[in-house]
């Protein structure tokens, strides 16, 4: 099997075949009716960089030694093998185009080639004009704003840098059409990460009075400071920099707050076009029935959700991607030659839903993408990493969850309720690791993106079906290390009777269970 592997910057599940009501993404839900989706998949850590070095080594970011921006992997924590090196080695042609590992210094300003590639990475070059004064205020002039819809055809080029990575994407499937070697291609969109920059028409399919708040936008009670982030990237930008809000709490104007989640929203559909166009040519390259497609994200986006904007949590509303398997003659039953899988459908046009092939509620992590993706493809799973892994090649700390797709949802729920042995089935029970480093206790400057000599506080977020449980440790830079002992502060959630995380319980409960269980598994 070929393998294409997406992979969107800061996408949170608002999308169709995740229930959401309001967007309008057709093509990545078609996507879905044919796929394995999981429903509570979670990144290891809200940030570009750290999150996809992470997926794509199958190592954590304690492993890959990675938490800001500044530092390669191989030359800073240890040689590691990468998903794409994997298939490289295993006769595949890998391929890169966008944005897959974090360019700059955390991929050796080579997004890891020659390593991980077999030729050199596509970068759109609209990409350098991300950051420019581009978005038409109202008074006329050209601003760096957030919010950001544009005419296309004004645009540097007349174009933009996930259109540009569409039309690469396109190109090389029908080079690997002709030359009919197995690939691995990733293709890594941008949007929808700020500035919301997309094609104004998208504005179209949201109407400002249909956009509401987010149902919990103020900022808890019983929140710890170190664990809220203070958004300043937005704060940055012209259009929020006009509205003078106060640091850290904010808030942002209601009305202004709409417009960031519609301008969210139309960001997603424009993205959800180009899934479409990049399907819709894997159908015309006759590449569909061969083809693993993986869809994922690398970490969510808050949308002021406990009064917060952007990542740089350890809440669900960063940490929860999308993550869906569409896999031939598996999740779904092989194709006729010539058959149509993905049809591109137009989301200013396209009515009605469709439902995933196959859905589960088991909680997994991103760092397990690589060793099920071989499992997948038929290579042999690399095995599991020991305790100390620093000077293995090749080994993963995820867990391949490809036995999950072989098992109706229905069997997997009542192997949960036939355990006799209530505690032996809550210690097994799957959870996801996230973690996020702080500068201090309070909201300073640079808590959101924190370099690594200033990192004093680690957070490590472990969350299972029922619950999530936090807590913020004191964390020494120089040599990587995390005191349990000295617990700075705590938060627990449970998810049955408060989903949003918005009612911290940690200190009027005893966590004791928690607190082995999360040491537990960060020892294994």
């Amino acid at each position: 099997m070929n393998v294409l592997f997406i992979v969107v910057d800061d996408l949170r599940p608002v999308l169709g075949c995740y229930g959401d009501k309001l967007v309008k993404s057709p093509n990545i839900d078609q996507l879905a009716s044919q796929s394995m989706v999981f429903s509570n998949a979670y990144a290891q850590q809200a940030l570009c960089a750290p999150s996809r070095v992470s997926f794509l080594t199958g190592r954590r970011p304690d492993t890959t030694r990675l938490y800001d921006f500044y530092s390669y992997w191989r030359v800073h924590a240890g040689n590691y093998s990468t998903m794409p090196q994997y298939f490289k080695e295993n006769g595949y042609v890998t391929m890169s185009v966008g944005k897959v590992f974090h360019p700059g210094v955390s991929s050796n300003y080579s997004d890891d080639y020659p390593y991980s590639w077999s030729i050199p990475p596509f970068h759109p070059s609209a990409e350098k004009h991300e950051n420019d004064k581009t978005c038409r205020g109202k008074d006329g002039k050209l601003h760096a704003n957030l919010v950001c819809p544009v005419n296309v055809t004004e645009m540097p080029g007349g174009t933009l840098p996930d259109i540009q990575s569409t039309e690469e994407a396109i190109h090389l499937l029908n080079v690997m059409k002709t030359t009919r070697q197995k690939f691995f291609l990733a293709v890594g969109y941008h949007k929808p990460h700020i500035p919301l920059r997309y094609p104004q028409e998208f504005l179209k399919l949201y109407p400002l009075e249909n956009i509401t708040l987010a149902p919990d936008p103020w900022v808890p009670k019983k929140l710890p400071s170190v664990a809220y982030n203070p958004w300043m990237d937005i704060r940055q930008r012209d259009d929020v920099e006009a509205l003078n809000v106060s640091f850290p709490y904010g808030p942002l104007p209601d009305d202004f707050q709409r417009r960031i989640r519609q301008s969210y929203y139309a960001a997603v559909s424009y993205l959800d076009v180009q899934v479409g166009l990049l399907l819709s040519a894997l159908d015309d390259a006759g590449l569909s029935n061969n083809t693993i497609v993986v869809f994922t994200a690398d970490h969510g986006w808050s949308l002021g959700e406990h009064g917060e904007w952007a990542k740089y949590s350890n809440f669900d509303v960063a940490t929860r991607v999308p993550l869906m398997f569409y896999v031939p003659g598996m999740t779904t039953s092989p194709v006729s030659r010539g058959a149509r899988v993905f049809p591109f459908l137009d989301p200013f046009s396209h009515i009605g839903g469709s439902v995933p092939q196959g859905q589960s509620k088991k909680v997994v992590e991103l760092v397990s993408l690589f060793p099920t993706l071989a499992e997948l493809a038929g290579l042999q799973v690399p095995p599991a990493c020991p305790e100390m892994s620093f000077g293995v090649v090749l080994c993963t700390e995820g867990r391949s969850i490809a036995h999950y797709f072989n098992i109706s949802e229905g069997k997997v729920e009542q192997g949960k309720e036939g355990c006799d042995d209530t505690e032996r089935c809550f210690n097994e029970e799957p959870v996801a690791l996230s973690q996020y480093p702080r500068p201090a206790d309070t909201p300073q400057w640079n808590s959101d993106k924190p370099r690594l000599k200033d990192i004093r506080i680690m957070g490590y977020s472990m969350r299972a079906f029922h619950y999530r449980y936090t807590l913020w440790v004191q964390f020494d830079p120089s040599n990587f290390s995390a005191d349990f002992k000295n617990v700075h502060a705590g938060e627990l959630y449970m998810m049955d009777n408060d989903p949003n995380q918005d009612y911290n319980i940690y200190n009027n409960t005893s966590h004791g269970w928690f607190f082995k269980k999360i040491i537990d598994f960060l020892k294994h």
